[in-house]
């Protein structure tokens, strides 16, 4: 049988294509391994990832896909990697993490958001859809990359927020996140301590917050991922885990309307000592959410006056 040399060709560059299929699936497979071994959790999930940053792609590659590792892409994808192994989170060397379907920018001075925070999300749009017949005021304190309140925005579409945190620089990632979900003509951003900057007056129908509540002593034990990478400010919460918790109480009783609602995520066993703190100020506990691990994640604090 005689070949064409059409036919020849064709047949040589989808041998050289399932070459560097084999050689990139082969890529994939040692590198996950070899995160596997440094302690990362989702190994495979990262390697596709890395996999794709070091071939210049925003999203995983897999080993089907024809795309050939050369020296440099190579070189890349090593660095990488031992970036990852030293415990740097992926969506730290991306720049970016999903939260609620949503992507958001990350920045130094923003926590990465958890899976746990969405039970705070949930029960706040929960709130929201019940709360019908007026726009209604979302007020976060210590807003960071603004994922929390843009999330609830997204699904709320009466609402208007108000983000807070001291950091500028996460002021300036917030704003960045709402302009690319096309939120900002919802939302005011500050540069405040808790909600110092906001005038006397002014007040929110549902107030969101997650502050720092890890005990100072518990640092040590997190994660590589949390510990050495996400902002201390964000993570440490004194001695006991309680310290913002008793600069915000004032600061919640101050800001809820009558008949409001503020949403609180917990640190584990938290939930006695807040809800102490929070009935000193007059205000009274409410339903209580739990993360999908079981564990109490968010419980609601209510300002009854009417």
């Amino acid at each position: 049988m005689k070949w064409s040399m059409p036919s020849f060709l064709k047949i040589k560059r989808r041998l050289w294509r399932l070459a560097g299929n084999l050689l990139l699936a082969k890529v994939i497979s040692t590198l996950s391994r070899r995160l596997e071994a440094s302690g990362a959790e989702s190994a495979l999930l990262d390697a596709r990832i890395l996999t794709g940053l070091a071939l210049g792609l925003d999203r995983p590659v897999y080993g089907h896909e024809d795309f050939e590792l050369d020296a440099a892409a190579t070189s890349r994808l090593d660095a990488l990697a031992m970036r990852r192994e030293a415990g740097e989170p992926v969506s730290r060397m991306r720049g970016w993490r999903e939260f609620w379907s949503m992507r958001f920018i990350l920045t130094p001075a923003c926590l990465d958001p958890r899976p746990d925070s969405e039970t705070l999300v949930r029960a706040a749009i929960e709130k929201c859809r019940q709360k019908t017949g007026k726009p209604l005021k979302i007020l976060d304190y210590g807003t960071g990359s603004g994922c929390l309140l843009l999330a609830v925005l997204s699904e709320c579409k009466e609402a208007e927020g108000i983000g807070v945190d001291r950091q500028p620089e996460a002021i300036s990632t917030a704003l960045a996140n709402a302009r690319y979900h096309k939120l900002d003509d919802r939302i005011r951003l500050l540069v405040s301590h808790w909600c110092d900057a906001l005038v006397d007056e002014e007040k929110a129908d549902i107030i969101l917050a997650n502050p720092p509540y890890i005990p100072s002593a518990d640092i040590d034990a997190l994660s590589r991922e949390v510990r050495f990478h996400d902002p201390i400010l964000a993570l440490d919460g004194g001695a006991d885990g309680l310290v913002a918790w008793r600069e915000l109480m004032p600061r919640i009783c101050q800001r809820l309307v009558p008949d409001g609602i503020a949403l609180l995520e917990i640190g584990q066993g938290q939930e006695r000592e807040i809800a102490a703190l929070a009935e000193a100020h007059g205000l009274s506990v409410g339903e209580s959410w739990h993360d999908l691990a079981g564990i109490l994640r968010v419980m609601a604090i209510n300002n009854s006056n009417k």
